[in-house]
């Protein structure tokens, strides 16, 4: 947990913590994760509106880049979270 120190030393809600720890738990080694905002909700006893709150948090303090994905008719799929620390 080393790694995340830093985490702890930023001025960051409880909420953006705990999704920034599931995140980067869930990342594959290029820091790339693609779970939904209900499964990470559900995974972490939030609530789905926390959890997007938590997202914009990260991303307003440059912990995470997101980018949404689509499906082959153009359909929306889940956000492709890419973690930057």
């Amino acid at each position: 947990m080393s790694r995340l120190l830093f985490l702890y030393q930023m001025d960051l809600p409880h909420r953006a913590v705990a999704v920034y720890t599931y995140l980067y738990d869930r990342a594959n080694k290029n820091g790339e994760c693609w779970p939904s905002v209900n499964k990470i909700a559900g995974d972490i006893k939030l609530s789905p509106a926390t959890v997007r709150r938590a997202i914009k948090d990260l991303k307003k303090s440059g912990l995470l880049e997101i980018q949404q994905r689509f499906r082959e008719k153009g359909g929306k799929s889940s956000l492709l979270f890419q973690i930057s620390k």
